[in-house]
């Protein structure tokens, strides 16, 4: 399916450098009050795939992330190499259909968590169930 997804609308640099690469449009936007608050919400949410793709190859997130900001295009982080390097011509891509849906799917699931009353989420650190009652 990915193959097809990258036929159909083609590919951008892989590793989260496609999403932190739109930060600049977010620069353009003049908001103040809480849609600036917003704003800043969002652009945590596009450097975090890159911060913990970084994490879990056992580097620092925010330090990966400050380095390829401040390059252009499909400059990013290798994390199983610790390169800095073009990602295209590492092969790490991902199809831009499949970026996108991820996009917006996550947008639509935060405008749903802010619109609802009431939420189910799983307790974080919370006690293990009990165990059964033996025969």
């Amino acid at each position: 399916h990915a193959t097809r997804a990258a036929v159909e609308e083609g590919i951008v640099p892989g590793g989260g450098v496609a999403y932190l690469r739109c930060l600049p449009a977010l620069d353009e936007l003049a908001l103040e009050g809480e849609e600036k608050f917003g704003v800043d919400i969002v652009r945590r949410a596009l450097e975090e795939p890159m911060r913990q793709i970084a994490q879990n190859g056992g580097w620092e997130g925010s330090i990966v992330v400050n380095k390829v900001h401040e390059g252009a295009g499909a400059f990013g982080f290798n994390a199983v190499t610790g390169q800095y390097e073009d990602l295209f011509e590492a092969g790490i891509i991902d199809p831009t259909k499949v970026a996108r849906f991820a996009l917006q799917n996550a947008a639509s699931v935060a405008s749903l968590m802010l619109s609802t009353e009431a939420m189910v989420a799983e307790k974080v650190g919370g006690r293990s169930p009990a165990a059964g009652l033996g025969m």
